[in-house]
C-alpha cells in the first residue's frame, strides 16, 4: 500500500521530487517504492527523462483507477473528521449539569452553531483516555495523570433551608442549627463547617440518614422545608435571589476541592475541544466578577 500511495503521488504530480516533497520522502526512496510496484506488477509505470517522468501506457491505465480510490478514502477521512468536530460529548456530575452548564449552554450554542453537545450524566468516574467523551467536569483535587485540568470554581459549601423553616425564629449561632433537621447529616462536610463556625466535636450520629446523595435533590429538599442542606451557592444563584433558600450564615468553608474542566492531553489541539474550553472559563470568569468569593478561577494544573 506504500507503493500505491507514492505511485499515486508521483502521477499526479508528473515528478518524483513533487511527489516526494508532498510524502515528506527522499527523491530517492519514492524511486525506490515505485521500482518495487514495477516489479511486482512485472511492467515499467513510468518513462524516466533527466528532467521528468512520464507514465507510460501500463501507467495511464492504472492511474486513474488509484486516484480515484485514494479520492475516496480522502473524502472518507475528511467526511470522518467532519462528523467528529461536529459532536462534542461531556460527561459531568448532575447537579453541576442541571444547575450550572444546562442553563448556559445555549450560549456555547449560538457561537458554535456547527457543534451538537451531547452531555452524559453520571457519578462514576470515566476514563477519557480509554472512552469517546471528549471532556469531563469531575470534582477533585486537579491531579489526573494524562488529562490537562482547568479549575472552574472551588468546592464552597454553606447551609440553606427554606425561609418557612425558620420563619419566627430567631438563629443567634450557628450551633442553633442542631435544633433543626439536617438533611444528609452523615456527609462529612456539616463537621467541618460547624467546626470552622466554631462548634467543633458535633455528635451526628443519632440523627435520621436521610441522604439524598445529590445536591441538586438536597437542596431542593430544603426548599420543600425538609431540613437544612448544605449547597455549594454556585448551583443555586437563583434560588438563594428569589429567597426560596436563605442561608442564616455567611459562612463558607471549603473543602479543598474543586470542580474541573478536564480532557485528554492528546484532545487539547482539537478544535472543538478548545472551542468549549475557552467558552467555559469565560462563563467562569463572568461569575468571578460579579462574585468575589471566587477564588482560583480559570487557574490550571
Amino acid at each position: 500500500m506504500s507503493a500505491v500511495r507514492v505511485f499515486e503521488a508521483a502521477a499526479r504530480h508528473q515528478s518524483f521530487t513533487r511527489a516526494a516533497e508532498e510524502l515528506g520522502m527522499t527523491q530517492a526512496a519514492v524511486s525506490y517504492q515505485i521500482k518495487m510496484l514495477e516489479d511486482r506488477i512485472g511492467a515499467p509505470l513510468f518513462v524516466r527523462m533527466p528532467r521528468q517522468v512520464m507514465l507510460t501506457a501500463k501507467g495511464q491505465q492504472l492511474a486513474p483507477a488509484v486516484t480515484e480510490a485514494f479520492d475516496a478514502l480522502r473524502a472518507a477521512f475528511a467526511g470522518m473528521e467532519e462528523a467528529v468536530q461536529s459532536i462534542l460529548t461531556v460527561t459531568t456530575l448532575s447537579t453541576f449539569a442541571s444547575n450550572w452548564l444546562i442553563p448556559r449552554l445555549g450560549r456555547f450554542q449560538q457561537l458554535f452553531p456547527n457543534i451538537a453537545v451531547q452531555i452524559s450524566v453520571g457519578q462514576q468516574l470515566v476514563d477519557l483516555g480509554q472512552n469517546e467523551f471528549d471532556l469531563g467536569i469531575r470534582s477533585g483535587e486537579g491531579n489526573w495523570p494524562g488529562l490537562e485540568a482547568h479549575l472552574l470554581f472551588p468546592n464552597l459549601f454553606t447551609p440553606v433551608c427554606s425561609p418557612d423553616l425558620i420563619r419566627g425564629v430567631e438563629l443567634k449561632e450557628p450551633a442553633d442549627l442542631l435544633k433543626f433537621p439536617l438533611i444528609s447529616p452523615s456527609d462529612p462536610w456539616w463537621k467541618d463547617w460547624f467546626e470552622a463556625a466554631g462548634v467543633p466535636e458535633v455528635d451526628l450520629s443519632g440523627r435520621r440518614e436521610n441522604s439524598l446523595g445529590i445536591q441538586q435533590f438536597e437542596g431542593m429538599a430544603a426548599m420543600a422545608g425538609q431540613g437544612f442542606a448544605l449547597i455549594n451557592p454556585f448551583f443555586f444563584p437563583d434560588d438563594l435571589a428569589a429567597g426560596r433558600l436563605v442561608q442564616p450564615f455567611d459562612l463558607l468553608a471549603q473543602s479543598g476541592r474543586g470542580y474541573w474542566l478536564v480532557y485528554p492531553k492528546a484532545r487539547r489541539r482539537s478544535p472543538k475541544v478548545e472551542a468549549f474550553r475557552d467558552w467555559i472559563l469565560s462563563e467562569v470568569a463572568g461569575d468571578a466578577e460579579r462574585d468575589p468569593t471566587t477564588l482560583g478561577v480559570g487557574t490550571r494544573a
